[in-house]
């Protein structure tokens, strides 16, 4: 699978775990050279605070495209260290 936002690759695995139709990456996989920080928080009410990143591909920036739970809770244990896409990021 691979996360594809303006043309370039995000994150890329053979290693995805799929939760209510999101592919959740190894955080690992992400490309990091396109991710910056975000203070933006959801709270879901099975899998807990959900934290954010931004992306920025040739100057521009997609807020809040990127999420993960950094300590979700047991019943989304399997989804720690993963991180999942939106906001017109492009997953197939």
């Amino acid at each position: 699978m691979k996360a594809i936002w303006k043309d370039t690759v995000i994150a890329e695995s053979t290693d995805t775990v799929v939760v209510e139709g999101n592919h959740y990456f190894p955080e690992s996989s992400l490309n990091r050279a396109y991710v910056t920080f975000s203070n933006h928080k959801t709270m879901c009410p099975w899998k807990g605070q959900a934290s954010y990143y931004s992306l920025i591909v040739a100057g521009e920036m997609n807020p809040d495209a990127v999420w993960y739970y950094a300590d979700p809770k047991p019943e989304a244990a399997h989804i720690k260290g993963r991180v999942a896409f939106w906001k017109g990021v492009v997953v197939a």
